[in-house]
C-alpha cells in the first residue's frame, strides 16, 4: 500500500530529504501535496518531478508567478490558507510539517482536525500550543511521529513501553559550534561563526538555535507533550558526538537508547514508513570508528536560553509561546547583524518577566499574543 504524503516545507532541509526518501522507496510513498515559503525555483522542479495534487506558495507574488510557469493542471494556493490547503488535502494520509516558525500552527491544528496523522519537524507547534494541539489529537483520533532526531529517538525508545514507567527523558546536545568557547568569546561571536554546526547540515534559524542552545531548551517543552512526563523527569545532557541520539531511563534504572550516525534521513524515513521499519540509504554505525562518547552537563552561564525555556515551561500558559515568538524574532534580528549573541537571550527574559501568562484554547489567541510579542521587542530595539 502506498502511502500519500503531503509536505510543508519542501524545499528546506528536512523537506528535501523527504523527497529524496521518497524517491528512494516509489513503491511506498506517493507525493500528493507540496508548500513552501518563497522558494519557487527549487519547488518547480520538484512539481515536475513528483507531480502532487496540490501546492502552496505562501508568499502571494511568489504564488502567482508559479502559476505562470506551470502548464499542467495544478491548482496553486497562497498564504496561510494555501498552507492549511495542502494540509488538508482529501487524498494526503500523512502530514509532514517541517515549516519553519510558527507559521507552522495552524496548517497543523487544521490537519489533525480533517484527521491526517502528523509528522512533525516544525517544533514551534508543540512549543506554543501543545496543551491545544494535544487535545485535538486526542479528540481526533490522530498521531505525532516526531521527525526530530531526538524525539524520534525516545519515540523508538518507548516502542513496547509504558509511559507509567518513564522515570527520565534524557536529551542528547551536540553542544553547537561554541561547545568549547569560553563566555568572552562567545560574546563576540559573529553570524558565520553561529552557524559553523559541528554536526548537523540545518537552516539558519535552527542553527542559531543550536548554538544558543534554545533549540535543546524547544526540544524540552515539546518532550512534555509529547510523551505527557512532567518538567523534573526531562534532563539534557551534552553528547558531542551526536551518537546517541537520546535516552529514556525507566523505572527499574535501566536505560534504552537510540543510536545511528548522525544523519536525518535516520528520524526522517522512520516517521514516514511508521508503523513498520523499511530499509534505507543512511550510512551504518561503525562502533570502531566511534571508541569515545561522551557526556557533559549543560553550562547554563555560557548558554542561559536552555534554562529558560525550562522556566517558561514551569510557568506554563501563554509563557512557552512567549518564549518561542521572542526567540524567532530575535534569532532573525541577530542574522540581519542588528544585535549581538548575548541579546538574544537577555530580551528574552525581558520579555517574559514583561509578560502576565494566561491560560488559552485557541489558536486565535495565541496569534494576537504574536502580535503583541513583535511589538514589544522592536518597540525594546528602537
Amino acid at each position: 500500500m502506498t502511502k500519500k504524503i503531503s509536505v510543508l516545507g519542501s524545499t528546506g532541509s528536512i523537506g528535501k530529504q523527504t523527497l529524496e526518501i521518497v524517491k528512494e522507496h516509489p513503491d511506498k510513498f506517493k507525493i500528493v501535496g507540496l508548500a513552501v515559503m518563497k522558494s519557487i525555483d527549487l519547488l518547480e522542479q520538484q512539481i515536475k518531478e513528483f507531480n502532487p495534487e496540490v501546492v502552496a506558495v505562501f508568499d502571494k507574488e511568489q504564488a502567482k508567478i508559479l502559476s505562470s510557469r506551470i502548464s499542467a493542471n495544478i491548482k496553486i494556493y497562497s498564504g496561510i490558507e494555501g498552507l492549511i490547503a495542502v494540509a488538508t488535502h482529501h487524498s494526503a494520509e500523512l502530514v509532514l510539517n517541517s515549516v519553519v516558525g510558527s507559521i507552522g500552527l495552524l496548517p497543523t491544528i487544521e490537519a489533525i482536525k480533517a484527521k491526517k496523522n502528523i509528522a512533525l519537524a516544525n517544533k514551534e507547534t508543540l512549543v506554543a500550543a501543545g496543551e491545544l494541539v494535544m487535545k485535538e489529537c486526542a479528540k481526533n483520533n490522530v498521531s505525532i511521529i516526531p521527525v526530530d532526531s531526538e524525539h524520534s529517538a525516545i519515540f523508538q525508545c518507548l516502542q513496547g513501553e509504558k509511559i507509567i514507567d518513564i522515570s527520565k527523558i534524557i536529551l542528547t546536545a551536540s553542544g553547537g559550534p561554541f561547545r568549547d568557547w569560553d563566555y568572552d568569546a562567545i560574546k563576540k561571536a559573529t553570524i558565520q561563526d553561529a552557524l559553523k554546526h559541528p554536526n548537523w547540515s540545518m537552516g539558519k534559524k535552527i542553527s542559531i538555535d543550536s548554538a544558543t542552545l534554545m533549540n535543546k531548551g524547544l526540544e524540552v517543552i515539546e518532550a512534555k507533550w509529547l510523551f505527557n512526563v512532567e518538567v523534573e523527569k526531562i534532563q539534557v545532557v551534552v553528547h558531542p558526538q551526536s551518537v546517541i541520539h537520546s535516552m529514556v531511563e525507566l523505572k527499574d534504572n535501566s536505560i534504552i537508547a537510540q543510536m545511528g550516525v548522525p544523519d536525518m534521513k535516520l528520524p526522517i524515513q522512520y516517521a514516514l514508513s511508521y508503523p513498520d521499519r523499511i530499509e534505507g540509504e543512511v550510512t551504518k554505525l561503525d562502533f570502531t570508528k566511534y571508541n569515545s562518547l561522551t557526556f557533559n552537563e549543560p553550562d547554563i552561564r555560557r548558554f542561559p536560553c536552555l534554562s529558560l525555556a525550562y522556566e517558561a515551561l514551569e510557568v506554563g500558559n501563554t509563557m512557552p509561546c512567549v518564549l518561542n515568538i521572542a526567540n524567532e524574532v530575535l534569532v532573525a534580528c541577530f542574522l540581519k547583524g542588528k544585535i549581538s549573541f548575548y541579546d538574544i537571550p537577555k530580551y528574552i527574559e525581558k520579555i517574559m518577566e514583561s509578560h502576565n501568562p494566561f491560560p488559552y484554547s485557541s489558536a486565535k489567541e495565541l496569534i494576537d499574543l504574536e502580535k503583541w510579542v513583535k511589538n514589544w521587542i522592536l518597540n525594546e530595539l528602537r
